[in-house]
């Protein structure tokens, strides 16, 4: 770890505003896990057919979509809430209520007699989860100085990998005594973090709050729906940077949803991946995180990214050896390790990049277009993972899902010689 970040680095993270962004985004992460790889572990062990659980990925199709529905929660205020917590907090906190209600709803869920019915539940998470980021990302970059971007990067994706580790290998470890419907009560809980930080939080100040008189319906859509998009599309090379933005993770999205199928296919007990995702995927995504935010200052996120996606690719290839060794505890910890810490590298990046391509007059909207096209990659483009598992075998399932990184990293070598970054602050 650099002098810098043993330094005045680590105390620089220690301010409100940044700890605000860590239990926020810890309150972000919390649900992906639940409607993606612990969701595929409860109808593995339900005997849901492969195919039938790479498809499942599409519960996902929410986050694809955010960018819809974001105008709304960008420029209308929640009744009653906003006039107490502001407009961010007020939709915030709005979200995390939902979101306890409707994971409550999944715990009840039986995949095993109707997995049709709980896939309607899970996208119904999937969509409050999506509202709730819209509003988080949204209050991040706000809050935060320029200067603070790259370290804000870093805490958010620091609490959403540890929000995912809860509800991934704390969740496992849970079902193992308690039983999935046990669990999924156990982590809408766990919202409660958020709902607290929330209430604690410092409301930023956004300059659409200006009064300028009621708008009507015509000046509301041009100035809180065409205009982001329009202010968008000035960046030079636009169409490429969204391109980039789908395909950039592929590679990780693809095995996403089948990591935990194939551990318990191997013979691996949920307690023992949790064991191990807790233990070692904790604390190389803490070394992950703050040394992506560190390096973002000084590489740029264009070159880190680049950097950390061709590496995170490769760990693809541990799962190959993964399968030749069957249930060996020792290449579940070193896959582990390797791929959290190249994660949380890659993620800090990413973060930092697509929040300085954004406009703080239209933050919420921009971000959640941005993340939107992330999001389809992992959702929509990795469907048919569960299909290829079963027609290739494990082996060379990780294996060609490991070649799925190239195209993004040759999108970045063309977007780091054509792309200058801007200020979009002003």
């Amino acid at each position: 770890m650099s002098a810098g970040l043993q330094a005045g680095g680590l105390r620089s993270y220690l301010t409100w505003p940044l700890l605000c962004v860590l239990l926020l985004g810890f309150s972000s992460g919390l649900p992906l896990a639940l409607t993606a790889s612990t969701l595929t572990a409860w109808l593995f062990e339900s005997h849901v057919d492969k195919s039938a659980i790479g498809l499942f990925a599409a519960v996902a199709t929410p986050y694809t979509l955010k960018f819809l529905w974001s105008p709304l929660m960008d420029s209308l205020p929640v009744p009653l809430l906003t006039g107490w917590f502001g407009k961010r907090r007020g939709w915030i906190l709005t979200t995390q209520i939902a979101l306890i209600g409707a994971l409550l709803l999944l715990a009840i869920a039986q995949p095993d007699i109707n997995p049709w019915a709980t896939a309607g539940v899970a996208v119904l998470v999937a969509f409050l989860s999506a509202s709730q980021d819209i509003v988080i990302d949204a209050y991040r970059v706000d809050i935060l100085t320029p200067q603070q971007q790259g370290q804000g990067a870093a805490m958010a994706q620091l609490g959403y990998r540890l929000g995912m580790i809860a509800s991934s290998a704390g969740a496992l470890h849970l079902a193992g005594t308690f039983g999935w419907q046990g669990t999924y009560v156990a982590m809408s809980g766990f919202m409660g973090i958020g709902i607290l930080t929330t209430l604690f939080a410092r409301e930023p100040y956004l300059p659409q709050d200006v009064p300028h008189g009621k708008p009507s319906f015509v000046q509301w859509f041009r100035e809180s729906v065409i205009a982001p998009f329009a202010d968008f599309m000035r960046h030079p090379s636009w169409w490429m940077i969204l391109l980039f933005i789908i395909i950039y993770r592929l590679a990780d999205a693809f095995i996403g949803g089948m990591t935990n199928p194939f551990l318990l296919d191997l013979g691996f007990k949920k307690e023992q991946i949790a064991d191990i995702v807790k233990i070692y995927g904790t604390i190389a995504t803490l070394v992950g995180t703050f040394v992506g935010g560190t390096l973002t200052a000084r590489l740029g996120p264009l070159r880190l990214m680049f950097m950390a996606g061709l590496l995170h690719g490769v760990t693809n290839l541990f799962y190959v050896l993964q399968a030749q060794m069957g249930a060996n505890i020792m290449v579940l910890a070193l896959s582990t390790m390797v791929e959290n810490f190249t994660g949380g590298i890659a993620a800090a990046g990413f973060v930092a990049y697509l929040s300085n391509l954004t406009n703080v007059h239209y933050t919420a909207t921009q971000y959640a277009l941005l993340s939107s096209l992330a999001a389809f990659g992992r959702t929509w483009l990795s469907t048919p993972a569960g299909w290829v598992a079963k027609q290739l075998g494990w082996s060379l399932f990780f294996g060609f899902s490991a070649l799925l990184a190239l195209p993004g990293l040759f999108l970045l070598i063309v977007l780091n010689k054509r792309l200058v970054f801007q200020n979009r602050t002003a």
